[in-house]
């Protein structure tokens, strides 16, 4: 068994809630490490992107380092599916579709979309239960915003 194929499957009895700040960061941790790798320049580009966020206003980048490594031992104590589950129940309605949107938007923003990326993005709009035509519209939008 490889290190991913335990990230990812892992299955754990004891669920843990995550604030809504975790829960959004958690989300979009899971979609940049859906293709199987997470590297420093997208770390330090989820960390710019969520401290311009209201969510994380309050937060320092220490804070926010603080709660990324929580999250990362989190998933390679419990696994990916464990936290994308709790992360996802514990994800306040009315920020689904902004996680959606920003989570869109680091997997587009080095130009290519992986099959694991794609199929990561398909899955986590019908989990967070967001429409597809709002999906489609997310997903033009950010492939916009990305070409450059």
């Amino acid at each position: 068994m490889g290190l991913f194929d335990k990230i990812f499957s892992v299955n754990s009895s004891v669920q843990e809630a995550l604030t809504p700040a975790e829960a959004f960061a958690a989300i979009t941790i899971a979609a940049i490490a859906s293709d199987g790798y997470l590297s420093d320049k997208e770390a330090r580009s989820l960390c710019a992107t969520l401290s311009r966020m209201k969510l994380f206003k309050n937060y320092t980048d220490d804070a926010i380092a603080s709660m990324f490594d929580m999250l990362l031992n989190t998933i390679r104590r419990e696994g990916m599916n464990f936290v994308f589950n709790t992360a996802k129940d514990s994800l306040n309605p009315d920020m689904r579709e902004a996680a959606f949107a920003v989570a869109a938007d680091l997997v587009l923003a080095d130009g290519m979309l992986a099959q694991e990326e794609r199929d990561f993005l398909n899955d986590l709009y019908q989990s967070l239960g967001i429409s597809s035509d709002t999906a489609k519209q997310v997903m033009d939008v950010m492939s916009i915003k990305n070409r450059g």
